[in-house]
């Protein structure tokens, strides 16, 4: 890895080396934390996690051919090398924060409180038409997870694609620092961590904090028809750019036409053209998605076909609004995570769909003070969309079922306390041909239903 020597390393995290002088000119090849991915000459940084201390694992990992090891413990008479920090999780940010500004490389920033992965993966689709792209890959969108994303960048990426995920105040600004984006995209201002972040006021001011490390000659992209996003006028002499549905944006698509879970087509305007193109994933909020692509598609140089081509080969990944189609059953797998405005995005989705319609929604975690009320809201909604089976799982989602409940519609409501409850009742709920929605917190382990679904009858 260019400009990652040791002496470069121990430099930029501020700790000790201890070791044979001959190594400090030397590269390190990569970085992980993880003992099962050593490679030769690896920089291995010991994490200390809540079940697992990764210091145990130092000695191995050094036998296994890592060059050196990042340590918060000093090893008396040790024959390897390692950089002694008072914080491995700080060195992690700013050993990455010193390879970033040693790349030439163009980053895209992107955060928001709904859909940031899909949002990821359809810009990432768009530049991946004209650019070598590296993007965030799973959910390496955090203190630990962006260093480590960062640390892949390799001298033939173009451009790198940066999920940045907060939960409390002032994650965005170390990330931000870390990642040093040209192009900061905000897809919306929602109510994710309220429990930490208290308001969507605050959640608006952690969010643009990203904007105080973007790079000086940098661009904003912003949904304009978010309430909060679109006060938003200039930042330090940088005016956003705004996308949305009405012709007031800069980037707007009109003639939108749902095509259900195949998708949705849409003509997409930019400042000096139009077109028209296939979004193949289900939802409606994937025109905004599209539009965010087009956006930064335009100001890194993209023509109008290279970007509708990234449009029409886009895909999602697992957990996130991915549609899955067995023998028996269509799935919506959508269980990475929730909050109420994703949670009735995609009991929109859902309801699009052709003949029965099931829900499996459990706990939304994070929600603040009003928890509760948002649960029995997110109920009051499904009932409204007429779908036709609600299965509600956990403790708050009894509220769901409650609230679905109360209005009196024709939704068949379940309620469960645990997985394991349904499960055993899974037999006796669903039925071939249904298309099934699952979705709740990360927390609630969703995907061994979607894995049950998967392998209903087989």
């Amino acid at each position: 890895m260019k400009n990652m020597t040791l002496k470069e390393i121990t430099a930029a995290c501020g700790g000790v080396y201890y070791g044979s002088p001959k190594f400090l000119s030397k590269e390190v090849s990569s970085v992980t934390i993880d003992s099962r991915k050593i490679e030769k000459d690896s920089l291995f940084v010991a994490i200390r996690g809540e079940r697992v201390d990764g210091h145990r694992f130092i000695p191995q990992v050094m036998e296994n051919g890592a060059l050196c090891a990042l340590s918060e413990e000093q090893f008396e008479n040790s024959e390897f090398s390692y950089i002694l920090v008072d914080s491995c999780e700080q060195a992690l940010k700013d050993i990455a924060e010193h390879y970033r500004t040693s790349l030439g490389i163009k980053v895209v920033g992107i955060s928001g409180s709904v859909g940031k992965t899909s949002t990821k993966e359809m810009i990432a689709s768009i530049l991946g038409e004209k650019f070598n792209v590296l993007k965030t890959e799973g959910n390496l969108n955090n203190e630990i997870g962006l260093p480590l994303t960062v640390f892949k960048i390799r001298p033939e990426h173009e451009v790198a694609v940066l999920e940045m995920g907060i939960s409390e105040f002032g994650e965005m600004e170390r990330l931000a620092k870390v990642a040093r984006p040209d192009i900061c995209i905000i897809s919306n201002i929602g109510y994710a961590h309220l429990e930490n972040l208290k308001s969507r006021e605050g959640i608006l001011k952690e969010k643009t904090s990203m904007f105080h490390f973007m790079n000086s000659d940098g661009s904003i992209i912003l949904n304009g028809e978010d309430d909060m996003l679109s006060t938003i006028k200039s930042f330090n002499g940088t005016t956003p750019v705004f996308f949305g549905l009405s012709d007031e944006h800069t980037f707007y698509a009109t003639d939108i036409k749902d095509l259900g879970l195949e998708g949705t087509r849409a003509c997409f305007h930019t400042p000096d053209s139009s077109f028209t193109a296939h979004i193949p994933i289900p939802g409606f909020h994937m025109v905004y998605n599209a539009l965010s692509g087009i956006a930064a598609g335009r100001i890194l140089g993209m023509t109008n076909e290279e970007i509708k081509k990234g449009i029409e080969t886009a895909s999602t990944i697992a957990g996130r609004n991915h549609l899955i189609k067995t023998e028996f059953l269509s799935i919506i797998d959508d269980c990475y995570n929730a909050n109420i405005v994703s949670m009735k995005a995609s009991l929109d989705v859902l309801a699009k769909a052709a003949g029965r319609k099931v829900a499996i929604v459990g706990d939304m975690f994070e929600l603040g003070e009003k928890e509760k009320e948002m649960h029995y809201e997110t109920g009051q909604y499904a009932a409204a969309l007429q779908i036709d089976e609600l299965i509600c799982i956990g403790d708050l989602a009894e509220e769901i079922a409650e609230g679905a409940k109360s209005t009196g519609n024709i939704t068949e409501t379940h309620y469960f306390k645990t997985k394991q409850d349904f499960l055993d009742n899974l037999n006796s709920i669903i039925k071939e041909k249904d298309t099934i929605l699952v979705k709740a917190s990360n927390g609630m382990k969703f995907p061994q239903i979607v894995e049950a679904l998967e392998n209903w009858k087989n």
